[in-house]
């Protein structure tokens, strides 16, 4: 059962996606300059950027389930699934290490917090007090039992999430292999239906320049970058911290799986932007999904390894986790230890895995890894409850950024990676697209 991972629209043609990133470079200035200069009427906007997340988050999951079906169903080896699914959680748990590592220690060096002299007695306890009960909230237990969801169609109401779409299509995968050549009606029913659902996807990112434009000119609007104050040290330290992470841990690797990360971020330069826009890297989930299959990835470790990466590989989330909640210790002059400190790298370690790619996510995240040193107290949120806007979008790119490397070094680990594909995509040679037949895989 081949299957043919040829683009289904114009979504990933080099040129569409050149077209693409020019008109939302265009509209992300524009919004931030009215944002700026008429912050009232940009504010405005904001239903707008809304609407075309929710237009994006409405295709995200049937997509997911239709790729990682056919990707399971076209795989004869269901060893093989397994040894995707273990060596892509072994590299996101080495690569988050060492995510929470550089922000612990960009922000002990630098001291963003150090001089604020918060007074605890005076911070809105209930600014935070939202975020800080949904991370109560959180447990282990609670998060595996999340993982399944009531109902087959509660998973993909606005109730479920993609590790619940990501179990079932599992499921479903796993079984029509079991049933043997009796799965093939539904199977070419279901290659018809990712090729719809694929080309829906390309007709809403033509709306990409007005959610950017209308998202960011909200930002701004609402905001404002001149009400930051002293907070911009902690969003410069942020911001350096992410850039390091990208070219000092992501960049190595890339290496090593033989691309250059500077020509892999310029050829995903149309997604970044969108990811920027929207502060959500959801918004260009399936089109990176695209790219990568383009780049030389076979479908079945794209579509295994991208959205088990929405929430096993949140590298920004990471490196934020740890900043924010050493900032707050450091304006709240909480001095902690060697052990504290350890312990909030290892919670934050586990409770990232509960993030997604959605806008706000990470702050209620932080909520549940700051409470896990009384010292600190969650009120300390509200110190940054107004950055943390501006903060997501390094969040949310360094997150994409993430799981696009990471696709495609298992993809080399699996000797699924067409590497002469690769150059010639990066190089800006692109060669003509091709179906990818996974091995082992009956023609």
């Amino acid at each position: 059962m081949a299957s043919d991972t040829s683009d289904t629209s114009n979504a990933g043609h080099p040129k569409s996606a050149s077209r693409l990133y020019l008109w939302v470079l265009a509209a992300i200035f524009a919004g931030g300059l009215l944002g700026h200069l008429a912050p009232a009427t940009a504010v405005k906007l904001k239903p707008l950027g809304d609407a075309f997340i929710s237009l994006v988050k409405m295709l995200i999951a049937p997509v997911i389930f239709l790729t990682v079906v056919l990707g399971v169903a076209n795989v004869s080896d269901m060893k093989k699934v397994g040894r995707v699914g273990g060596k892509a959680l072994l590299y996101f748990e080495v690569v988050s290490t060492f995510a929470l590592v550089i922000g612990a220690v960009v922000v002990t060096v630098l001291k963003p917090g150090a001089g604020f002299n918060a007074d605890p007695s005076t911070l809105d306890a209930g600014a935070v007090a939202r975020y800080a009960q949904q991370a109560h909230d959180q447990s282990t237990v609670g998060f595996l039992l999340h993982l399944i969801p009531h109902t087959f169609v509660d998973a993909f109401t606005g109730n479920g999430d993609l590790l619940q779409v990501l179990l079932l299509a599992l499921l479903f995968g796993f079984s029509l292999t079991a049933i043997g050549p009796a799965a093939k009606p539904v199977v070419v029913l279901f290659e018809a239906l990712s090729k719809a659902f694929f080309h829906m996807i390309g007709l809403v990112m033509k709306l990409a320049p007005i959610g950017a434009g209308a998202s960011m000119a909200f930002t701004l609007g609402a905001y404002g970058v001149d009400s930051l104050g002293p907070l911009m040290r902690l969003m410069g330290c942020f911001y350096l911290a992410c850039v390091l992470f990208v070219l000092a841990v992501l960049g190595p690797i890339a290496r090593l799986t033989g691309f250059s990360i500077l020509r892999f971020l310029r050829y995903i330069r149309a997604e970044l932007l969108l990811v920027l826009g929207t502060s959500s890297s959801e918004s260009a989930l399936v089109p990176l999904m695209q790219k990568l299959e383009r780049l030389g990835c076979s479908r079945s470790v794209v579509g295994l390894v991208v959205p088990s990466g929405y929430s096993f590989n949140l590298d920004g989330t990471n490196i934020y986790l740890t900043m924010a909640a050493l900032f707050v210790a450091q304006a709240l002059n909480v001095e902690l230890t060697f052990t504290q400190t350890a312990t909030l790298l290892g919670v934050a370690m586990l409770t990232s895995k509960g993030a997604s790619g959605v806008t706000g996510a990470g702050f209620i995240t932080l909520a549940a890894t700051l409470a896990v040193v009384p010292s600190v107290p969650v009120a300390g949120l509200a110190l940054i409850l107004g950055i943390d806007r501006f903060m997501s979008e390094a969040r949310a790119l360094t997150n994409f950024i993430g799981n696009g490397v990471a696709t495609i070094v298992v993809s080399r680990w699996e000797n699924e990676l067409d590497r002469d594909r690769l150059r010639a995509e990066l190089s800006g040679q692109p060669l003509p697209a091709a179906p990818h037949v996974d091995p082992g895989t009956p023609s």
